[in-house]
């Protein structure tokens, strides 16, 4: 009979790298497996990456956290509650209320934050860097930049 996969705190960085840790232990596979079965997944992870990753406290990427969990082999919905948590622990723990503003900050609300981030990253990525390339300013003449 086979084990279910380790779930993911959503405490703090370190636990949750210790988590991904124990993720890969349980698949069993070897870094370069998991890097094959990532891009058998339409995933990017690079057995290095997958490594370094596995070899701090620091909070990945959430793109590197959907390629690894995929990887290990952790079915949709379990992989749903790594991403949350990630997102969670990314944005400063569960649901915070505030009695005087009546105001509700969720986890929700922060992963929604999150994805727009991540939705701008790759945009900006997609259209080749900084928006401000010296060519373009040379080839039309005119500067955005104020006058120092």
């Amino acid at each position: 009979m086979t084990t279910a996969p380790p779930t993911p705190p959503d405490t703090d960085a370190a636990a949750f790298v210790a988590a991904l840790r124990r993720l890969k232990a349980w698949s069993g596979f070897s870094y370069r497996q998991l890097e094959r079965r990532a891009k058998d997944a339409g995933h990017v992870l690079p057995y290095s990456t997958a490594a370094t990753m596995l070899g701090r406290d620091r909070l990945p990427r959430q793109e590197l956290v959907a390629a690894f969990v995929a990887a290990c082999g952790v079915r949709a919905d379990e992989a749903q509650a790594w991403l949350d948590a990630r997102v969670t622990i990314a944005c400063g723990g569960p649901v915070v209320t505030t009695r005087s503003s009546r105001k509700r900050w969720s986890w929700q609300r922060c992963r929604a934050f999150a994805g727009a981030l991540a939705l701008a990253g790759a945009l900006l990525a997609a259209a080749g860097g900084p928006f401000t390339d010296d060519v373009e300013v040379d080839e039309v003449g005119v500067s955005h930049h104020l006058p120092g």
